[in-house]
C-alpha cells in the first residue's frame, strides 16, 4: 500500500508517495516528490478506479489494481489505487504529472493534510 506524507518546511515542503518495491516494480513507477507550491487542488473520490482516465502506459492495469502512469489529451496520471478503496485525488500545475491518484484506506484525513500544507 502507498504512502502518502509532506515532507520538509514550510518553504520547502514536498507532497511525497512511497510506493512499496512490488508497485515501482508493477507499475513501473518511482516515488514522487513534488512541491506542495504546485498543488492546485485535493479531493476525495469515492472509488479511485474509476477516477483514472487514459490509456495505461506504462503500469498494470487488472480487476483489482491499477498502477502505473495513465495517459490522456492534456493529461498525465500518476495512479496506485486498488478497486472499491477511496483514493486522494491531487492536481498539479507545471509537474511532470498532472494529477496524483494514490488510494487509500484515511483518504479523508490525508487529503485533509494536504490541503492544509498547501494553504487549500
Amino acid at each position: 500500500m502507498p504512502a502518502v506524507s509532506i515532507e520538509g518546511t514550510d518553504i520547502g515542503a514536498e507532497l511525497v508517495v512511497s510506493l512499496t518495491r512490488n508497485e515501482r516494480w508493477l507499475g513501473l513507477l518511482r516515488d514522487l516528490r513534488v512541491p506542495v507550491s504546485s498543488i492546485s487542488a485535493v479531493t476525495v473520490v469515492p472509488d479511485g478506479r474509476r477516477a483514472a482516465h487514459g490509456l495505461r502506459a506504462p503500469g498494470l492495469g487488472g480487476p483489482r489494481r491499477l498502477i502505473g502512469t495513465w495517459r490522456a489529451k492534456h493529461d498525465k496520471q500518476y495512479v496506485c489505487v486498488r478497486r472499491g478503496q477511496p483514493a486522494v485525488k491531487v492536481s498539479l500545475d507545471h509537474e511532470r504529472y498532472r494529477t496524483v491518484l494514490v488510494g487509500l484506506d484515511d483518504a479523508e484525513r490525508v487529503a485533509a493534510e494536504i490541503r492544509s500544507a498547501a494553504g487549500l
